[in-house]
C-alpha cells in the first residue's frame, strides 16, 4: 500500500500529460474539425482544446517580471506559506497573485489587459449601451435568441444578465474603458485564492490553506483569469462560500444569521452572473458537511432566492431565460462541436488551466481516500462532480479553460496532499507550464 501510494502522484502526472498531449495531438493528426473556433480559416494554427492559436511570443513587456515572479516562487513560495503569519499569509498571496496575474497578461503589452473585453462578444460594448435597467431585464431575455433582431453578443447571451450589470456599474462609475475595466477585473481575480485560504481556515484546515497557498497563487489558469469575467464570477463563488463556512463555524447565533446572509448574497448573485454556477452548490454543500452544520442552510437559501426573486421582479426570470439560451446554445457553433472529441477535450484543457499537478494532486487523493484530510476530501470532490456534470450536461463544449475557472481552486487544494518533495518541483512544473502557454500561445482570454 505504502508503495501505491507513492507512485499515485506519479500516475497521475503523467495520465494528464498524456491527456493533453492526446487532446493537441489528434485532431491534426487525423484530420478533425473539433471546431475550437470559427470559423477555422481565419486562423490557420488552431489549437484545440483550448480556444486559441500558436501564437510565439520570443519578448513582452511582462516577460520578465514573470520569469522573475516565477523563479522567486519556486524558489521561497513554500517555505513563506508555512512562515508568515495568517494576515500577512493573506496579504502576500493577493499582492503576489496580482503581480502574477498582470505580469504574465502584460507579455502582450497593454493589449493583454484591454483586448479581451473591447472584443465585440464580450460584455463592455453592450453595457456602455445601457440607459434603463428595467427595460434591460424585461426585455434580457428576448434578445437572447439568434433570430432576434437586436439579439446579445456571444456573451451577453450566454449568462444572465447579473454579469452585464457588473460591467453596467463600471461603465457607470467611470471604469468603463478597456483598460480600467480590464484592471478591475484582474484586481477582483486576484482575490480568489484569498477567499479559498479564509475558507479552508475557517474549516479547522489552515496547514492544508498553507500548503496548498503557492499552487492558488501562482496558478497556471493566472493565463485565462486576468481579464476574464468569468475570473469574477470565480472571486464571487469563492467569497461566498468563505462566508459561508465562516457563518456555519461561528459561535454566537448573530454572526451565523449575519455571514450566511452574506453568503447567500454572493452566491445568489453569482447564480444570475452564470448558468454554470448553480452547481458551486455542491462545494456549499461540502462546506456545511465539513463545519457539521446546517443551521445556516435557510438562512444562506433564503437571501441567494431573494437576489433571484428581485431579478424576476424587475423583468428577468433565471428558469424562463436558460431554456432560451438553451435554444441559442444548440443553434451556433455547439451543434457543430463533437462531443466524443469535446468530452474529454475538456478535461485537457482544464489540465492545461489548472496546470500538470493537477493530475499528481487528484490522484494523491484517490490513493488516499478515507485517509485523507477530510477537508481536502470533501471540497476536491465537490469540485470534481460539478466538473463531471458540466462536462455531461455537454453545454460546456470547448472553452473551459476559463468557464470552469470557479471550480479550479477548489480543485487544486489537491495540491496540500502531496510530499515535500513534490510541492517543491511541482511549483516549478506549475510555473513553467503558466510561462510556456502565455508565450506560446493566443488564448482568447
Amino acid at each position: 500500500m505504502p508503495t501505491t501510494r507513492a507512485r499515485a502522484p506519479w500516475v497521475g502526472l503523467a495520465a494528464a500529460l498524456v491527456l493533453v498531449a492526446v487532446a493537441f495531438a489528434l485532431p491534426p493528426l487525423l484530420d478533425w474539425e473539433v471546431w475550437a473556433r470559427a470559423p477555422r480559416s481565419l486562423h490557420t494554427g488552431e489549437l484545440p482544446p483550448l480556444h486559441g492559436y500558436w501564437d510565439p511570443k520570443l519578448f513582452g513587456a511582462g516577460t520578465l517580471p514573470a520569469i522573475a515572479i516565477a523563479l522567486l516562487g519556486w524558489r521561497y513560495a513554500v517555505d513563506l506559506a508555512e512562515r508568515l503569519s495568517w494576515g500577512r499569509l493573506l496579504a502576500t498571496s493577493y499582492v503576489v497573485g496580482l503581480a502574477w496575474l498582470l505580469a504574465l497578461a502584460l507579455v502582450d503589452g497593454s493589449d493583454g489587459i484591454s483586448r479581451v473585453l473591447g472584443d465585440k462578444y464580450e460584455y463592455l460594448r453592450s453595457a456602455r449601451e445601457v440607459t434603463n435597467l428595467h427595460t434591460l431585464l424585461s426585455t434580457y431575455a428576448d434578445r437572447i435568441p439568434y433570430s432576434a433582431p437586436d439579439n446579445w453578443p456571444t456573451h451577453p447571451a450566454g449568462h444572465p444578465p447579473g454579469a452585464l450589470l457588473f460591467f453596467v456599474g463600471l461603465v457607470k462609475v467611470g471604469l468603463g474603458g478597456d483598460l480600467a475595466a480590464g484592471l478591475v477585473v484582474t484586481g477582483i481575480a486576484a482575490a480568489t485564492a484569498v477567499a479559498v485560504l479564509v475558507t479552508l481556515r475557517a474549516l479547522g484546515a489552515e496547514t492544508v490553506a498553507r500548503r496548498a497557498a503557492p499552487f492558488l497563487v501562482l496558478t497556471p489558469a493566472a493565463v485565462f483569469m486576468a481579464v476574464s469575467a468569468d475570473a469574477v464570477f470565480a472571486a464571487v463563488a469563492a467569497w461566498g462560500l468563505a462566508c459561508l463556512a465562516i457563518g456555519a463555524t461561528s459561535a454566537s447565533r448573530g454572526r451565523l444569521v449575519a455571514w450566511s446572509a452574506l453568503a447567500g448574497l454572493l452566491l445568489g448573485a453569482g447564480v444570475m452572473m452564470s448558468y454554470g454556477l448553480p452547481l458551486v452548490g455542491l462545494l456549499a454543500v461540502a462546506v456545511l458537511v465539513l463545519a457539521r452544520s446546517w443551521l445556516p442552510l435557510p438562512v444562506a437559501a433564503g437571501a441567494a432566492l431573494v437576489v433571484v426573486l428581485a431579478f424576476a421582479a424587475g423583468g428577468f426570470s433565471w428558469w424562463s431565460a436558460y431554456p432560451v439560451l438553451n435554444d441559442r446554445y444548440w443553434d451556433g457553433i455547439a451543434a457543430d462541436r463533437p462531443a466524443a472529441y469535446w468530452m474529454w477535450g475538456n478535461l485537457a484543457a482544464l489540465v492545461v488551466c489548472a496546470g500538470p499537478l493537477l493530475g499528481a494532486g487528484l490522484a494523491q487523493v484517490v490513493a488516499l481516500r478515507r485517509r485523507a484530510d477530510r477537508v481536502v476530501l470533501w471540497l476536491v470532490g465537490a469540485a470534481a462532480l460539478a466538473i463531471a456534470l458540466a462536462d455531461l450536461s455537454r453545454m460546456s463544449k470547448a472553452e473551459v479553460e476559463r468557464i470552469w475557472l470557479p471550480f479550479v481552486p477548489w480543485l487544486l487544494v489537491s495540491t496540500a496532499l502531496l510530499p515535500e518533495r513534490w510541492r517543491r518541483w511541482g511549483m516549478l512544473v506549475q510555473v513553467v507550464s503558466a510561462l510556456l502557454v502565455q508565450q506560446l500561445l493566443y488564448t482568447s482570454w
